[in-house]
């Protein structure tokens, strides 16, 4: 039923169709399933490979998330069946087709008159005319398409569509989230045939949906990512106190490990996709600097109230990006669970948040959001700028 090669599916959501690619492979034996997605810095390759079979049925568990592909064999060589996501609130069943191939995403045709290379100015406005800002990155390269969206708390990762005339399309999936961006461009200087701005849809997943502008703007940037959450007045310190993934144990920023060292505070989810790559970031750079005299505790607000279920899901992500740096269960995945668990933050605005404290135990800064590999030079900008922060404190 898996035939080993690439794969086109689709993902069927408020009327639209979410293409995405994915690759079987044959390890040890066994099908094991990459999800794939292109960008500014090549292709994201997420393995997965807990498949379960039941007759003409399998279920492919989607990397570190709680989620899957239940697929069947239809008889004509495609398979359907749904993604599902487990920790959702409530039953989260999107349907899907998918056929052997390497086709492209979308069907498209490169145009002198739409060059989509650039950087763009963009807001974002949901349905109650609530906006947020964000850049919009891109490369065009004849009518293939590769970039995405800055945003303040973190980037839609890897991107990938086609130029269409004057239409765009683009779309990622990476087992936690789906999405698709479609876009018109204007010319509204009537000046030749450049392109002054796009107007478009965003679409995530089953309910999700907002409008999007964007104008082409080399010197767009964000709100400063340091500035946006920060400590109350009169506040230095974070005091906190978790169950650690470890059953019967406890982590603290007090604690005997952690004096007179660098800390850093990594706030995340194992559902949240940004949150990955910073992990993945973190964990390689964590058992490279150890040594140095730094730690980072990581405090997970996860989708389930209850701790079994949550310390769970952090495990599996502690294994599956062999994260060496300490790990605790802070409390359910929204912003306000965070803010009371942690009541000397304010204005804490989403996850990942990087809390940077130095060696006598004041916090010095905090950074929201984090700009992945998907983002090309930002992903250079943004580490370095952590590696910047560490080598300050260590050698206070």
């Amino acid at each position: 039923m898996l035939t080993p090669g690439p794969w086109r599916g689709e993902l069927a959501v408020q009327g639209q169709k979410i293409p995405f690619s994915f690759e079987v492979k044959t390890e040890a034996g066994q099908p094991v399933v990459y999800l794939i997605n292109k960008g500014l810095n090549g292709e994201e390759r997420l393995r997965c490979p807990e498949i379960s079979a039941a007759g003409d049925s399998a279920t492919i568990k989607l990397h570190v998330f709680d989620a899957a592909l239940v697929v069947r064999a239809d008889g004509t060589g495609k398979l359907k069946g749904a993604w599902v996501k487990y920790d959702a609130q409530g039953p989260y069943r999107v349907p899907l087709v998918a056929s052997a191939g390497s086709e492209q995403l979308f069907q498209g045709s490169a145009d002198k008159k739409t060059y989509f290379s650039g950087t763009w100015q963009t807001e974002f406005k949901d349905a109650t005319g609530r906006t947020h800002p964000a850049v919009g990155i891109f490369k065009q390269n004849g009518s293939s398409v590769t970039g995405t969206f800055l945003t303040t708390t973190g980037d839609y990762r890897y991107l990938a569509g086609q130029a269409d005339g004057s239409k765009i399309h683009l779309s990622t999936f990476d087992g936690s989230h789906a999405f698709l961006f479609n876009g018109q461009f204007h010319n509204d200087t009537g000046i030749g045939d450049t392109i002054d701005s796009i107007t478009g849809d965003y679409f995530s997943g089953k309910t999700g949906h907002e409008t999007w502008t964007a104008t082409l703007d080399p010197t767009a940037k964000l709100p400063d990512a340091d500035t946006l959450t920060y400590l109350k007045k009169g506040e230095h310190r974070l005091s906190f106190k978790f169950p650690s993934i470890v059953p019967g144990a406890s982590i603290s920023p007090t604690d005997a490990k952690y004096r007179g060292k660098v800390l850093v505070v990594q706030v995340l989810g194992s559902w949240c996709p940004n949150c990955m790559d910073e992990s993945n970031f973190l964990a390689p750079w964590y058992e490279k600097n150890k040594q140095r005299g730094v730690e980072i505790i990581g405090l997970g607000y996860e989708r389930s109230p209850e701790y079994d279920k949550a310390a769970a899901r952090l495990r599996n992500m502690k294994t599956r990006f062999n994260i060496g740096y300490d790990l605790a269960v802070g409390g359910v995945s929204n912003k306000d669970s965070v803010a009371k668990s942690m009541p000397q933050l304010a204005k804490f605005l989403g996850f990942p948040t990087t809390i940077f404290i130095d060696k006598k135990g004041a916090v010095r800064k905090i950074h929201t959001g984090f700009s992945g590999p998907g983002t090309g030079k930002y992903y250079a900008e943004e580490t370095a700028a952590f590696n910047q922060e560490i080598d300050k404190l260590l050698k206070e």
